[in-house]
């Protein structure tokens, strides 16, 4: 059975992830967690309509810590709570096309993080905050992390 989130996102596009089932490492959110996928869910609603009403295509979204540690994830990382995702939207352009257009939006989205990762050919990072939000824009490349869009 599938389960909805919102209009165009399901619980599955959010806990999907290859390394869990190759490792078969468990990857079902907590209540809290549940809470905040639907939280992410209708804010990703907002990012699509931003965008132009294009399919966003979700590569990382939750992570349970397991699965975080697993693939070498921050110990701090939002995906742990359900309040971050990564994507890609191929209708809308590159992912730093992408980043260029929702920074504007940063305060309206209640971003806590927008990363541009691995440009040009990565994707887009959105972390989101249900308190206060950093509105924290980063770009990550091979060479490290710098403050803003490249």
């Amino acid at each position: 059975m599938v389960t909805k989130l919102s209009e165009h996102f399901t619980l599955d596009e959010f806990t999907a992830s290859q390394t869990a089932a190759r490792e078969g490492i468990p990857n079902e959110p907590d209540g809290q967690s549940l809470e905040n996928l639907g939280y992410l869910a209708k804010t990703m609603e907002k990012v699509r309509t931003i965008l132009g009403n294009r399919p966003i295509i979700i590569s990382s979204g939750y992570r349970g810590p397991q699965l975080n540690e697993a693939i070498g994830g921050s110990k701090t990382s939002a995906h742990m709570y359900g309040l971050a995702c990564d994507f890609t939207c191929p209708g809308a352009g590159t992912p730093t096309d992408i980043c260029r257009v929702l920074e504007p939006h940063m305060q309206e989205l209640h971003v806590d993080q927008l990363i541009l990762e691995y440009p040009p050919n990565g994707w887009v990072h959105l972390g989101i905050s249900r308190e206060e939000p950093r509105y924290m824009a980063l770009t990550i490349t091979n060479s490290g992390t710098v403050s803003g869009i490249a």
